[in-house]
Formats: C-alpha cells, structure tokens, sequence
C-alpha cells in the first residue's frame, strides 16, 4: 500500500471486507462453471468476473437464471426437442440484466489491466494525455481504460455472437461493434462518474486523500463504480436487446 495514503480505519476495513467478499464470490462462481460450464463459452468469463463486483447480487442471478444455460441444460433440452431453459424460462428484465454483465466483464477485466499499466508505467499517462491534454492524470488514465475496455468487449460479443449466428469474422466485427459500442460507452460513463465523484468528493469529505492503485480503498471504489456502470448500461442493454442488435442470453 502506498505509504502516502492514509484512509480512516473503519473505510479500509470495510474495503478490505468488501474485496475479500467479492474474491470469495468470483471463486465461487468459478468452481460453478467449471463443474457446470456454460453454453455460452464467454459466459464462463463473465460470472466470475462480475462477482468480483456484483458480489452477492451477481451469486444469486447465477444460481437462479445461470445455470439454466449450462451445457448440461442445453443438451437435456435437445434430447427432448425443447427449447433451452435459459431461453423460456428466464424473464426479459433478466436477459437484459445477463447482456449488461456480458459488456461489464470486459470492462472490468480492461479497466484492471490499464489502471495497474499505467501504475506500474507512470509514462503511459503520458502518452494518453497528460500534462499535452489533461492536467490531470485521472483523465488521461481513463483514455487508457476505455480503450482496453472497447477492445476486450469488442472480443467478448465477437465470441458470443459469430457462434450462435454463424457469421463471417468480418460480419462478426461489425455485429459486435453494433451489440457492444452503446453499452460499453454507457458503462464506462456511470463508472468514471462515481470514480470522480468518490476521489474528488466522497473520500475527501471522509478525511482520506485520493485512492491510489495500490490500495484497497481504491478498488473498492471501482467496485462500487462497477455497479454504477451497469445501472447506466442498463437501459441502453435493455434497447439494445429489445431491438435485436444484442443477443437474448
């Protein structure tokens, strides 16, 4: 942990629990899917990765709506000549809810990686930006986010539709961009806001300075600024779903 951060004790305990609670989750799920891996290969990814953040919430949409697409449900149903479970019996608010969880893993995993380049590279902030575009560095970094979140979500939709479509790599592309711009642009918007609103507003009021990558507190800002991405995304996922250009799941 950065020495130069210095938070009440009470919030880096919580944010200590809070990651702890979100590991133990995303191990869960992990387990789940692989003794149960899902018909839809990304969606493999997509469980544990947003337990990481969903938590609880995330656990429970597993094990009431998820595991209606595994393999296993899939197979069972084509024996009987039936439709998928996950397909009939899985309500539309959820579907959407499933779509918006597919754009927040590639978020997540791409806001990850970038945050941790850019800490371990300080000169990668540059190069996106600061001190040339941004005074500060927080914009420039997040450049580097959304780009690493556009390019893993473009990936994961690529995989989930060219599947179940049969399309072209190039037909692919252009559905995924179709499927996964909006949403991650919506997603990305409600994180980055409750990013800047906790490191400008929130901890400051609370007597802690800004959270650094190296801390705890920092990425339990992140996972609630995950939440706040997907209730943004939701909407648009719900439009997006609705109109045909994103998969029901």
């Amino acid at each position: 942990m950065s020495a130069a951060f210095a938070a009440p004790g009470w919030l880096h305990a919580l944010a200590i629990a809070s990651l702890l609670l979100g590991a133990a989750c995303s191990l869960l799920l992990s387990v789940q899917v692989i003794r149960h891996p899902q018909h839809m290969a990304m969606m493999n990814v997509v469980w544990p990765v947003c337990a990481l953040f969903g938590t609880l919430a995330v656990v429970w949409a597993y094990f009431r709506y998820g595991r209606l697409a595994t393999m296993e449900a899939h197979h069972h149903a084509m024996e009987r000549d039936e439709k998928p479970p996950n397909m009939t019996d899985t309500p539309f608010p959820m579907m959407v809810g499933k779509g918006a969880l597919h754009c927040g893993a590639g978020c997540m995993l791409g806001d990850v990686a970038a945050e941790w380049l850019a800490f371990l590279v300080p000169a990668v902030a540059v190069w996106f930006g600061w001190h040339s575009i941004f005074e500060e560095r927080m914009y420039a970094v997040w450049v580097l986010d959304f780009l690493f979140a556009f390019g893993l979500g473009i990936v994961f939709q690529y995989l989930a539709i060219v599947p179940m479509r049969g399309l072209s790599p190039g037909a692919g592309i252009v559905a995924a961009l179709k499927a996964d711009t909006l949403s991650l642009i919506s997603w990305q918007v409600g994180m980055y806001g409750f990013m800047a609103l906790a490191q400008f507003a929130v901890l400051p009021s609370l007597g802690a300075p800004r959270a650094t990558v190296d801390t705890v507190e920092f990425w339990f800002v992140m996972q609630v600024a995950m939440v706040a991405g997907f209730v943004t995304a939701y909407p648009v996922n719900w439009w997006l779903v609705s109109a045909g250009i994103k998969e029901r799941m």
